[in-house]
């Protein structure tokens, strides 16, 4: 039970990238206009035409079509990935408060533990912050490179089409872009990590990485094409609002500012002190 708590983001994303799979493995047929259903007749069916629309734009480049389409997803998801760094970075300032209240409810029991949840919600709700919104932009997502997987694989015009070296509905047979995908993902895992004030769960820095090259290298490029964008467009977005550099020299700075404040009041009460011996004497 312990270990579940404890890896319970990693099992997380680990069922979400099953999932995928999964559902991407569903429907083999080719959607069309005469497609049915919301899922395919409408959701699948009209995310290919926006592809196709877009590459169209740039002399029927379909790989040009994925990449310009994934930016304007992941643009448009820009509110809700800031808001999730964000509330991620206000939970890691609450860092100490949970080690505080972990020291003051050690026991294991249930009374203690419902005492420890009261007070850890109370923190949270006090600071405006909410443990789970750090897998929305992946809830929001999962949909989104489901659909682009099978409009893709299930309209013949993309699964046909070709894109430097790869035909978008196969896998890479050079494992460029999903070595790629992998790397851009640890960056982003990488940088997130680093505007942290406290370690966090290095596992999750790396086995996203690599789930994201195993699902990709089997699946079709356009897949590792999408994550290798979305995850690219990621590292940017996190330099430009969430910037980890920038986060630790502030840190830097509001440290060395409360040690100065410190050195400042143990010499104030240094002479203090002796001013107080003098005047006995």
């Amino acid at each position: 039970m312990n270990f579940l708590k404890k890896r319970k983001r990693l099992l997380l994303a680990l069922s979400m990238l099953g999932l995928v799979v999964f559902l991407s493995a569903c429907g083999t047929d080719p959607v069309s206009a005469e497609s049915t259903g919301i899922w395919e007749g409408v959701i699948i069916y009209n995310f290919a035409r926006a592809i196709i629309w877009v590459s169209n734009l740039f002399g029927e480049n379909y790989g040009i079509g994925i990449i310009v389409v994934t930016v304007i997803i992941r643009a448009l998801l820009i509110p809700f990935t800031h808001f999730q760094q964000k509330n991620m970075a206000q939970m890691n300032e609450l860092s100490p408060q949970m080690e505080e209240l972990k020291e003051k409810y050690p026991s294991k029991d249930a009374e203690t533990q419902e005492k420890f949840k009261e007070e850890q919600q109370r923190l949270y709700s006090d600071a405006g912050v909410n443990p789970y919104m750090g897998c929305l932009p992946m809830l929001v997502q999962m949909p989104v490179f489901i659909a682009l997987y099978q409009s893709v694989n299930r309209t013949p015009i993309l699964a046909t089409g070709d894109f430097l070296w790869v035909n978008l509905g196969q896998p890479d047979p050079y494992f460029i872009l999903p070595i790629l995908a992998g790397l851009f993902t640890l960056g982003h895992s990488v940088l997130m990590s680093m505007g942290r004030a406290t370690e966090t769960n290095k596992i999750m820095t790396y086995v996203m990485p690599l789930m994201i090259v195993f699902i990709t290298f089997r699946l079709s490029s356009a897949l590792a094409l999408y994550f290798t964008v979305s995850n690219g467009f990621s590292v940017i977005q996190t330099l430009l609002f969430q910037n980890p550099f920038k986060i630790r020299r502030e840190r830097a700075n509001k440290e060395e500012e409360q040690a100065e404040a410190e050195r400042q009041r143990k010499r104030a009460l240094r002479r203090a002190q002796k001013y107080r011996r003098n005047v006995k004497k």
